[in-house]
């Protein structure tokens, strides 16, 4: 009886033991991310994934529906018109005529993210481009679908989600944005000051 309770006692000890070990490692991780998510640790990664896999280096631009030049499709608010920081891509027939279309990447990249954020944006997709040396991103909104996920490297031209509606708020359309500063925050797609933000079809018309 007496060897019994020990045995019962030293499992509960080592029970104890082994959860605090858990949790130990749980916060560790969780303080390295913390650690890691600064913009210059970011800009190392990147530098590091495109070293690594040089085949996904940008060397040139397509648009991202109608593929490559965006047949069947017009920019209905171009970048800067009313402080838009991006171009709305619409389908020729209007309304929601181009719901669920494909939307491609517009450069061989690496996706940073991919997600439903709600809102007025839903679902987007945004992607890190190595180009000439320099780094870009884009970033496709309002998609009904999306067929990547954070950390896949993609190559120019494939389908990387569906044109969408932002969960409704919108008639269907694809906004796209084309950023030459890869670390700010999502932003609310409309703004007077445009610094960080490129002319969408110019850039790409251009490369």
């Amino acid at each position: 009886m007496t060897r019994l309770i020990l045995v019962s006692i030293f499992v509960i000890i080592l029970s104890c033991k082994e959860k605090q070990k858990v949790s130990t490692i749980q916060h560790s991780k969780a303080t390295v991310v913390t650690h890691t998510n600064t913009s210059q640790d970011r800009y190392q990664k990147y530098t590091t994934v495109f070293k690594n896999n040089p085949d996904f280096i940008a060397t040139s631009f397509d648009f991202p529906v109608g593929k490559p030049n965006a047949k069947g499709y017009y920019n209905a608010q171009k970048f800067k018109e009313n402080n838009h920081l991006g171009d709305d891509w619409n389908g020729v027939g209007g309304g929601n005529t181009d719901m669920g279309d494909p939307i491609y990447t517009i450069a061989n990249g690496y996706v940073s993210f991919a997600k439903d954020i709600q809102g007025g944006w839903g679902k987007v997709i945004r992607v890190i481009h190595k180009f000439k040396g320099k780094y870009y991103e884009s970033v496709y909104a309002h998609c009904n679908s999306i067929f990547v996920k954070e950390g896949d490297l993609i190559k120019k031209g494939i389908q990387i989600g569906t044109i969408g509606n932002a969960n409704g708020i919108y008639k269907a359309h694809l906004h796209l944005e084309i950023r030459d500063s890869i670390f700010m925050d999502i932003g609310g797609g409309y703004a007077i000051e445009t610094g960080g933000y490129l002319d969408p079809t110019d850039f790409i018309k251009k490369n």
